[in-house]
């Protein structure tokens, strides 16, 4: 079993990008990491880069598209503790751009799949870890590109983004980021968004063929924030790398 005091975090979609460097951040404050990947080797082999830095992880099969994966990294992680401090729902699909008189379900349903109903998935199934937590966190890494305050300015590059599936979806889950809030108020649930929104940056990843302007890690700052909140921290609220935004 873990340590009664070392935090525990389990990051979904984490073999590369935004959520592979949360999970070495935070295990480099001396978390214990549970590596979600949908890809087993993918997985191993980024579970391997932070063990060889030093951190605690543990590398987790986890497609969040799947009930069947989620319930076997949930039995998984049970075998390591009793308990979940911080859930980061990072995996995210961010279709293909189709714009939206081309757009059909079939465009649609896998972005929803990973962004809005995986994110319900996992958070389901590791609610009782969580609530077995002393201050559980959940972090849900969503987009500016989702809320209708960037969509709705004319000056901001998303508003010109037309697209249905991507945008659509991180909406929804930045509802359900609220609704979740209200709901739990045991637990702080926040949205976070890697980016600095007035600005009109973002962290350079391999959704975005890396032409965003911020380093990952910059990108994660949001993220770091969030996890690391203490017992007095907010629920319900939706930021970016330099603070709150609105909805």
């Amino acid at each position: 079993m873990t340590d009664a005091v070392q935090t525990t975090v389990l990051v979904t979609g984490a073999n590369k990008g935004l959520g592979h460097e949360a999970a070495r951040r935070l295990g480099l404050m001396g978390w214990k990491v549970f590596l979600g990947a949908r890809d087993v080797e993918r997985g191993r082999v980024a579970a391997e880069k932070l063990a060889a830095e030093g951190i605690d992880v543990v590398p987790v099969q986890l497609d969040v598209t799947s009930d069947e994966s989620v319930a076997g990294a949930l039995e998984l992680v049970r075998a390591h503790t009793d308990r979940l401090d911080v859930l980061i729902n990072n995996a995210g699909a961010p279709g293909h751009l189709v714009h939206p008189r081309e757009a059909t379900l079939e465009e649609l349903h896998p972005v929803f799949d990973t962004n809005v109903y995986g994110m319900v998935r996992v958070t389901h199934a590791f609610l009782p870890l969580l609530q077995a937590a002393e201050n559980p966190r959940v972090v849900n890494v969503t987009s500016a590109g989702g809320a209708f305050s960037v969509v709705l300015d004319p000056d901001q590059p998303a508003s010109k983004m037309y697209e249905l599936a991507y945008s659509s979806s991180k909406a929804a889950a930045n509802m359900l980021t609220v609704r979740y809030a209200q709901a739990l108020p045991g637990i702080k649930i926040n949205a976070v968004t890697p980016g600095e929104t007035a600005k009109k940056t973002f962290a350079a990843t391999d959704m975005n063929n890396h032409k965003g302007q911020l380093t990952v890690t910059e990108g994660t700052d949001s993220i770091i924030r969030m996890a690391t909140l203490g017992p007095d921290g907010p629920t319900g609220t939706f930021e970016d790398r330099e603070g709150p935004l609105s909805w």
